[in-house]
């Protein structure tokens, strides 16, 4: 029961993350996207703390999310 419980608290939060992160993407304001990209490192941090994905893969994202948003006019 408790592993059912888990993994759907799991799959909320990863999908969650893969929203945030889709809508980062496709955001064309820098100031906006900014703030969004602040929002999406937390996430991130979160999801490595809590071994939902690997802390490298949180911090390869967060670089190329950050080179993303730098790039924005």
């Amino acid at each position: 029961k408790i592993s059912t419980q888990e993994r759907e608290r799991n799959r909320a939060f990863r999908s969650q993350l893969r929203a945030a992160i889709r809508d980062l993407r496709e955001m064309k304001e820098k100031d906006a996207a900014a703030v969004k990209y602040r929002e999406v490192a937390r996430l991130l941090d979160q999801a490595a703390g809590c071994h939902l994905i690997h802390r490298r893969n949180a911090d390869r994202n967060k670089s190329r999310l950050a080179h993303f948003v730098a790039r924005l006019s």
